[in-house]
């Protein structure tokens, strides 16, 4: 599947335990992935954007037309046990990047989220500079194991969490927060912020999280 639709949920404060939203996700018929990712530590030598969400849900769909049927159904259920969290919410399409070593990840694994605010004055301009020359450089990581684009998607959605509106979100698939730093402080580290300054023009804040990332679905 080249293209899926997901459902980011991110939220701090207090957040379910560890396997608590398992039944939840798993009696959703039409979810086609559900990625649980919590905080982790990892070294960057050019950012410290602060402590990563206590929780980062993402809830992949093959069409919108599931996502929305979900939303209005089976996913408020997530709601009463997210209750002592502020929680943001966005639908996005995904986009896989190919990378050179696409290894199986093991259970628990690491994710650098990305998330860019914008807005960005040629969004479509700025979407296309980015993927045509800045994520071959981010596939040159040393054992990056997955890379997904995300771009933003109006959905119809009931769901009473606010609504983030991050022109763009990434993500960049390691086997341990380990694995993550060592990449972070290789050359090509150097080489991803040399090229970050001469992305489109754009404003908003731009944020880096490592989690730690556990497959339910």
């Amino acid at each position: 599947m080249d293209f899926a639709v997901c459902l980011f949920l991110i939220a701090r404060g207090i957040v379910p335990a560890p396997n608590t939203l398992d039944p939840v996700l798993a009696a959703i018929p039409t979810l086609a992935g559900a990625l649980v990712h919590r905080p982790a530590s990892a070294r960057d030598p050019h950012l410290n954007d602060g402590a990563p969400p206590d929780l980062a849900l993402q809830l992949s769909f093959t069409k919108v037309s599931s996502l929305e049927t979900a939303c209005a159904g089976p996913l408020a259920a997530l709601v009463p046990l997210l209750a002592g969290a502020a929680v943001t919410q966005q639908a996005m399409l995904a986009r896989p990047f190919p990378v050179p070593d696409p290894a199986a990840l093991p259970p628990e694994h690491c994710t650098y989220l990305v998330a860019y605010d914008g807005p960005a004055s040629n969004l479509p301009a700025w979407h296309a500079h980015y993927i045509a020359h800045h994520s071959p450089i981010m596939a040159r990581f040393p054992a990056t194991r997955a890379i997904e684009i995300y771009t933003a998607l109006d959905i119809a959605n009931p769901l009473p969490f606010a609504n983030a509106t991050c022109m763009q979100r990434n993500k960049v698939v390691f086997d341990s927060p380990e694995a993550l730093t060592a990449a972070l402080n290789s050359p090509i580290r150097h080489e991803m912020r040399a090229d970050y300054a001469t992305l489109p023009p754009f404003t908003g804040a731009v944020t880096h999280y490592p989690m730690r990332t556990r497959r339910i679905v």
